[in-house]
């Protein structure tokens, strides 16, 4: 019996002792179940090349109506007021794209060319139309339009029809796929003009309408309440702070007007939380002050200009905390420098754990990614870290965040429920 065990049973001893000193030699090179991936707080994650900055556009800042600030009396009875002074400045916008395709592979064998003698036989590629609806909200007497970045994200042709029957062809001004915001500009006489309110007057409770083009089945109007504001965390932006709203925003609002009972632009309709693409009372807007600030940049600069350190920072658990010698899960590790970035010229380093900007501590890394954004680039902002267990102070001098690279897809972005 021990004779014909033994030719198995060595194979079998030889790959257990392989395989514990590959666990002893090579524990990193395993994987790891509970090791936690690092997340995007403050920074690219990746090595980008310097920006090639395009000429600073010789455009003025548009000028908006300021609404007075909002009446919290007693409500009225009807809100038509209000939609006749908001309505006629939201437009529907139907942008389109042709996209070639190539044939399928068949179609170069005679035998399948010969049913379809249309065609022709040097027929390498075809054409189709791709088309996306969105809604759009005139700001200014020059034609300036807001929008969604994923409106129009790579459309070829941007069309803007007025309330008042009146359409025509839009110009691109800028895009913030970060915000996911977009301006255009349209060539008409007599514009509507919707007015814009300070946002960070909006409260729980005030009551908010939407207007915009749900399913294209033409200008619509719903109502509800502003449900919550200042929300983050949902990983639909870079930059979020959403006003939350229960009116109704559906497929074909995104780009469209949130108002209130004056019929002042309170934000800008972008998404909805829905597990069937309708509205079930969860809808997002982009507040209007955040909106009029990078209206003005994309207009006067071309893009908007940002803060940036040039880390890639991870959370900070609480054992990982404790390994580090630190009382509190308080700040961020820096998994990753970017190369040539402020915090490499400034001598940051992976492994460190970055504790306080500016004197602040880290208590959200994204709100704390929002703040540096806010900074102009070219400031120096003192840092506090720890390296090896040793607390740090250094200054670093803010760049300037590098411009996402935006691809086209083949399919035009469906509204995200908007």
């Amino acid at each position: 019996m021990r004779r014909y065990v033994l030719p198995y049973l060595w194979p079998v001893i030889t790959g257990v002792l392989l395989a514990i000193l590959v666990l002893l030699l090579l524990p990193e090179q395993l994987p790891n179940p509970f090791r936690e991936p690092p997340t995007q707080a403050t920074s690219p994650t990746v090595a980008t090349p310097p920006i090639a900055l395009n000429p600073v556009p010789n455009r003025p800042a548009p000028e908006v109506h300021q609404a007075a600030p909002l009446s919290r009396n007693q409500g009225p009875a009807s809100y038509s007021h209000a939609v006749e002074q908001a309505a006629p400045a939201v437009v529907n916008i139907y942008s389109s794209r042709i996209v070639e395709r190539d044939q399928h592979p068949l179609m170069s064998d005679p035998f399948f060319q010969q049913f379809f003698d249309d065609q022709g036989s040097d027929a390498t590629t075809h054409h189709r139309m791709l088309s996306s609806l969105g809604s759009g909200v005139i700001v200014s007497d020059d034609g300036y339009v807001l929008t969604n970045h994923h409106v129009i994200n790579g459309a070829d042709e941007i069309q803007v029809a007025l309330r008042d029957g009146r359409e025509t062809l839009a110009e691109v001004i800028g895009t913030d796929p970060e915000s996911d915001l977009a301006v255009l500009r349209i060539d008409l006489d007599d514009l509507p003009v919707i007015e814009l309110t300070d946002s960070a007057d909006v409260a729980v409770g005030d009551v908010a309408l939407a207007i915009g083009n749900p399913f294209g089945v033409g200008q619509t109007v719903t109502m509800g309440i502003i449900s919550a504001t200042g929300r983050n965390h949902l990983g639909l932006n870079a930059y979020e702070d959403f006003i939350q709203t229960d009116a109704a925003i559906n497929p074909g609002n995104s780009g469209g007007a949130l108002v209130n009972p004056e019929g002042a632009l309170v934000g800008i309709n972008t998404a909805i939380f829905s597990r069937s693409g309708g509205s079930q009372g969860i809808g997002f807007a982009i507040p209007a002050n955040l909106a009029h600030s990078i209206l003005d940049e994309l207009v006067t600069q071309g893009r908007v200009i940002r803060g940036w350190l040039g880390i890639e920072a991870q959370a900070l658990s609480r054992e990982l905390a404790a390994s580090f010698g630190l009382q509190t899960p308080q700040g961020v590790i820096i998994a990753g420098v970017v190369s040539d970035g402020p915090a490499a010229k400034a001598g940051l380093e992976p492994g460190d754990v970055l504790l306080a900007v500016d004197g602040q501590p880290i208590l959200d890394a994204r709100a704390t990614m929002s703040e540096i954004a806010s900074i102009p680039p070219g400031t120096s902002l003192p840092l506090t870290i720890v390296r090896s267990g040793e607390r740090m102070n250094m200054t670093l001098e803010v760049g300037e965040r590098p411009l996402p690279a935006v691809t086209n897809d083949e399919e035009l972005p469906r509204p995200r429920g908007s």
